[in-house]
């Protein structure tokens, strides 16, 4: 694997089988994430964006193709996952929920506390410690999956359309929240959203979808200095052009699925 190359995907392929058919999810996907990049994925429903995502979290086989992520350190774990919801264990605390990877990994108790504590501090949860999720919002139980997978200390982090179902207001403070302590961190993410205003804040580069089977259509370089802003953002020409051409792929994908 080359030196700055984390995630290396080659002609991937996913096949489902259902009541004797077969839908072709993914068809050939390849690509390279260097290290400590923000990638967004931007494509149609349906197009195989997940399905990748499951794959590289292990959570699916491939049917054909291969990848691969470069290890650092050894007793870290490869990959943490945040998914749009059911991410944050009911019966447990804040506290709990952030520790809980760090604690499966029986890590010393000293290191437990402290990277936990850092990340309730980080993502303003730390007057919700001892809190169950049911006594939580939306937005406050993906701050508790995000400082989870953050404290984990992953090789990778995927993320599959986290801030989807919260209203903007959240939506905004989150995405500044999860751009600071990448900033710090500086993690390989790989994220999903359908949303083009998001993608532009975020990433260094935004992955363009085929509809389904799923194939890396284009790809974008966001060359926006950071730190961003999302009044900055919409504020620059040469973004809304780049906003232009990715609602165009996706309007055009759209029709072809149709046809």
């Amino acid at each position: 694997m080359g030196e700055d190359v984390k995630i290396r995907i080659r002609n991937l392929t996913k096949v489902f089988y259902k009541k004797g058919e077969s839908i072709t999810a993914l068809d050939g996907v390849s690509l390279d994430i260097l290290d400590g990049e923000f990638v967004c994925i931007v494509g149609p429903s349906g197009c195989g964006k997940t399905t990748l995502l499951r794959i590289l979290a292990e959570l699916e086989h491939p049917s054909a193709g291969e990848f691969s992520i470069k290890a650092g350190k050894e007793d870290r774990p490869l990959q943490s996952m945040v998914f749009q919801e059911r991410g944050v264990i009911p019966w447990l605390t804040v506290r709990d929920n952030v520790a809980f990877g760090l604690q499966m990994r029986k890590l010393p108790k000293k290191v437990v506390k402290e990277r936990t504590d850092y990340y309730l501090n980080k993502t303003g949860l730390m007057a919700f410690a001892d809190r169950y999720p049911k006594e939580l919002s939306g937005g406050m139980k993906q701050r508790v999956s995000i400082a989870r997978a953050f404290a984990n200390d992953p090789e990778i982090l995927l993320m599959d359309e986290p801030f989807a179902a919260l209203d903007e207001q959240n939506k905004f403070i989150l995405q500044e929240e999860l751009l600071q302590i990448w900033t710090e961190t500086k993690k390989t993410v790989l994220f999903i959203t359908h949303s083009i205003d998001e993608a532009l804040l975020l990433s260094d580069r935004i992955l363009l979808m085929s509809a389904q089977p799923g194939r890396i259509a284009d790809e974008i370089r966001v060359g926006t200095p950071r730190p961003r802003t999302m009044e900055a953002i919409r504020a620059d020409p040469d973004v809304a052009e780049q906003f232009v051409r990715v609602l165009k792929h996706l309007q055009e994908e759209v029709q072809r699925s149709r046809q």
